[in-house]
């Protein structure tokens, strides 16, 4: 008797092991980092590269790591089973061998390797990529048969498996480790925002962060080389827009190192300066390009400096390279900019806003999530949101937040007070 069951105890413990690595195969493979494993890979990893190839495809690697660990399982089932069963025959039989299984696969071959391969998931993952490339190039076939019949069962219930598409897109998925990260403390407000900004980009458009046509500094072109020198210089900006008659019509754009190298070449005369030859070609863009084709755009010309019109032709407002780069770092101030303006915290916790100051600027300054989807300024999304042009005195509550309207100059919004966020009580009372 001492020697069968020492047979059947180490076969017990062996086939224990396998399943064991089965399930550890399968957790490391599912979380290792598939960014981490490409690093490796780049620098020369063959056991990243394995792993790689096999969460190339996934569904494969799955199945037969599924399909081997089942297999183990039932077959070290049934010879426990049957073991037992000599010594305590009939349904008591069955029962002991149930409850012994059960108690080994769930501690042995399920908690205990999961939990390891959670912990240690890359570590893990590259360690059983050799192995686990054997198994699924021998259990390939059987596991591509599995799931040609389960496709053609689901097939009549109109339900597609196909693995082409991936369940996330890849920059929803980086959005969400950010988010996580963030939520465990391990990822910096300003950390966070500056990785939600390069993957927004995409999904914003030029008008949504543009200077608006109304607070543009221009200058006429038909002024004399003296007061065009004089209003350039008292200007914040390097790079002017030139108009001839009416500000719609642009005909340029000045930059003052041009002007000034055109003053050194005139010897510090003024009136001798030909503001013409000097005046470079405007470029215009419409304003659906969004900030991620603009930036490239920028890169490539080798310029900052974009003006935004509508279908139309109409000039609707200036973009620059620092307005887009802002939106991934924040603000950014120099000696000649002012700290941003419209934007005043009171005592409540509140803040008095100015109606043009931008939705993104305002979270920013508060770390609140106002929407920005249809509206791009405070005063935008009270008149969106209320569907009318409120008058002076009138409070509306929006998105967890209470719009108080201060002031209003015709038909424009131009200061309002936004609370801070409310709770459902203070919402349901308003």
């Amino acid at each position: 008797m001492a020697a069968p069951l020492v047979i059947f105890g180490v076969g017990l413990l062996v086939l224990l092991a396998v399943s064991a690595l089965f399930a550890a195969a399968e957790t490391a493979m599912t979380r290792a980092s598939r960014g981490r494993m490409h690093q490796l890979e780049r620098e020369g990893d063959p056991a990243a590269k394995r792993v790689n190839k096999l969460l190339d495809d996934q569904e494969m690697m799955i199945g037969a790591v599924l399909l081997g660990y089942n297999l183990i399982n039932i077959l070290a089932s049934a010879l426990t089973t049957e073991f037992i069963s000599k010594s305590i025959p009939g349904v008591w039989g069955i029962a002991v061998a149930t409850g012994v299984m059960t108690v080994l696969v769930l501690v042995f071959a399920e908690v205990l390797p999961k939990t390891i391969a959670i912990s240690r998931a890359d570590d893990v993952a590259r360690s059983l990529s050799a192995p686990l490339t054997v198994i699924v190039r021998l259990l390939g076939p059987v596991v591509f048969t599995i799931q040609w019949l389960v496709r053609q069962m689901l097939r009549p219930f109109g339900i597609d498996l196909s693995m082409e598409a991936d369940v996330l897109a890849a920059h929803e998925e980086i959005r969400g480790a950010v988010e996580y990260h963030h939520s465990e403390g391990l990822v910096e407000s300003r950390d966070r925002r500056m990785l939600g900004g390069v993957l927004d980009l995409a999904d914003m458009d030029v008008s949504q962060v543009m200077v608006h046509r109304k607070n543009i500094s221009m200058l006429d072109a038909d002024l004399t080389p003296r007061e065009l020198v004089r209003q350039a210089l008292d200007a914040p900006h390097t790079r002017l827009p030139l108009y001839r008659e009416e500000q719609e019509n642009i005909i340029g754009m000045l930059h003052a190192k041009d002007l000034l190298r055109a003053l050194a070449a005139a010897d510090g005369d003024i009136e001798a300066l030909d503001i013409a030859a000097i005046t470079r070609e405007a470029w215009f863009i419409p304003e659906t390009t969004n900030l991620k084709e603009q930036l490239n755009a920028f890169l490539k010309a080798r310029t900052h400096f974009a003006l935004v019109v509508d279908e139309y032709g109409a000039l609707q407002g200036l973009v620059t390279l620092e307005d887009i780069l802002e939106e991934i770092v924040g603000d950014i101030e120099d000696e000649y900019d002012s700290a941003l303006q419209g934007i005043r915290r009171q005592p409540d916790g509140s803040v008095n806003v100015d109606g043009s100051v931008t939705l993104r600027d305002l979270n920013r300054a508060m770390d609140w999530d106002l929407p920005d989807e249809d509206a791009v300024t405070v005063a935008g999304l009270v008149i969106h949101e209320a569907q009318t042009i409120p008058d002076p005195g009138q409070t509306f509550i929006f998105h967890h937040h209470r719009f108080q309207i201060l002031r209003r100059q015709r038909n424009q919004i131009t200061a309002l007070r936004v609370s801070e966020p409310l709770k459902e009580a203070e919402e349901s009372e308003g």
